[in-house]
């Protein structure tokens, strides 16, 4: 049987860069050898494209080293070009991309845009999809459209902010109170999040946010468990079972996620029957109303005691390591790492062959 030729694409111009290599190098180290051809391509902090065996670890060394590469935005190519000079000096056909990028400039629809274009399979949401998990802001603004529970918020510009300060504070304190969360809009991982207990505190958290993001969000802390649930499909996505994150530290912040290995996760979260299927119907209902596709986790706050449940965001490209939330939940529903990852890529390629069935002309009958 001819190998299935699958680039998995790391790295990335984001303040995640770090976080998609350790995803990317668990989903390599995973690919079945004997189904797939895999093509590491990296892509540095400056934004140029790489491939080759040395491409991660030269990229976890802050010196990207391997050949140059590139992809053209034609339906038709689907091609990854190697590069020598500025010149094109070999063509390699692709039957499927693993898009591991996390933040902006790849798990927010610019990246998914190229691959359209290009007329590639990959895995994950398309643009619409992409680009509104990633904004949390208009996240939460579809989702409150769409019914579903999202907590008090606040949203503001770096610019706005720099123009009346007084007015941005006081707004935060009467929307969201203390304590209250500060958060660039479009980022990940716990990445310029910070809690503020009160208003010296906010000031410069906001300004934290605001070297990440133009647009910073501030939120009403919630009460209750922090539990998330992962989603798998396309047209019938299905909820894993549910896990909750207990803390290292004040909130799962980016030491808490990567550094401290302390915090404890929960497989599955000790929550009523009624409770963690109303978190699991959100979460699917979730990933329908935001355009997902293939995978995506949400993130809840859960509180057994009202038995309320509000949801904080989704992330359409979450970690993927092999002790990652999103494949831990799915191992404990009796999906293994390798198979979620085999699932995922055909889940691509049925997606694609969808969209390719679609005309792109219009023909007026006579």
């Amino acid at each position: 049987m001819e190998k299935m030729r699958v680039a998995v694409v790391f790295g990335g111009m984001s303040g995640e860069h770090e976080v998609s290599l350790r995803s990317a190098a668990s989903i390599m180290a995973a690919l079945d050898r004997d189904k797939y051809e895999v093509i590491p391509v990296g892509i540095s902090k400056a934004g140029e494209w790489w491939s080759g065996e040395e491409v991660l670890s030269s990229l976890e060394e802050g010196e990207p080293r391997g050949r140059r590469v590139a992809l053209l935005p034609e339906v038709t190519s689907g091609k990854l070009l190697y590069l020598e000079g500025g010149s094109i000096i070999r063509r390699q056909k692709l039957d499927a991309v693993f898009p591991v990028l996390h933040g902006p400039y790849g798990e927010d629809g610019t990246i998914q845009g190229l691959l359209d274009l290009a007329g590639v399979p990959y895995v994950g949401s398309g643009v619409l999809g992409s680009a509104v998990g990633m904004d949390k802001v208009i996240m939460k603004m579809v989702l409150k459209n769409s019914g579903l529970p999202v907590g008090e918020y606040l949203f503001f510009t770096r610019m706005d902010f720099e123009e009346n300060p007084t007015y941005w504070l006081r707004a935060a304190e009467e929307k969201c109170g203390y304590p209250c969360f500060v958060k660039p809009a479009n980022l990940g991982s716990s990445v310029g999040i910070t809690k503020a207990k009160n208003r010296q505190e906010l000031i410069p958290a906001i300004r934290e946010a605001a070297l990440y993001d133009v647009k910073v969000l501030a939120e009403r802390a919630l009460a209750g468990k922090e539990v998330e649930c992962s989603v798998l499909g396309n047209y019938n996505p299905r909820a894993s079972v549910v896990g909750e994150i207990i803390p290292c530290n004040e909130f799962y912040d980016y030491k808490a996620k990567y550094i401290d290995d302390r915090s404890e996760l929960i497989i599955p979260a000790p929550l009523s029957a009624a409770l963690t299927q109303k978190v699991r119907s959100l979460a699917v209902k979730t990933f329908r109303a935001l355009n997902c596709f293939g995978l995506g986790r949400v993130d809840f706050f859960a509180n057994p005691a009202t038995e309320e449940v509000f949801i904080n965001e989704i992330n359409t490209i979450p970690g993927f390591t092999s002790i990652s939330m999103y494949p831990k939940l799915w191992e404990a529903s009796g999906l293994t790492y390798a198979a979620l990852i085999d699932e995922l890529i055909q889940l691509a390629v049925e997606r694609h062959a969808i969209k390719s069935s679609l005309r792109t002309s219009f023909a007026v009958d006579a």
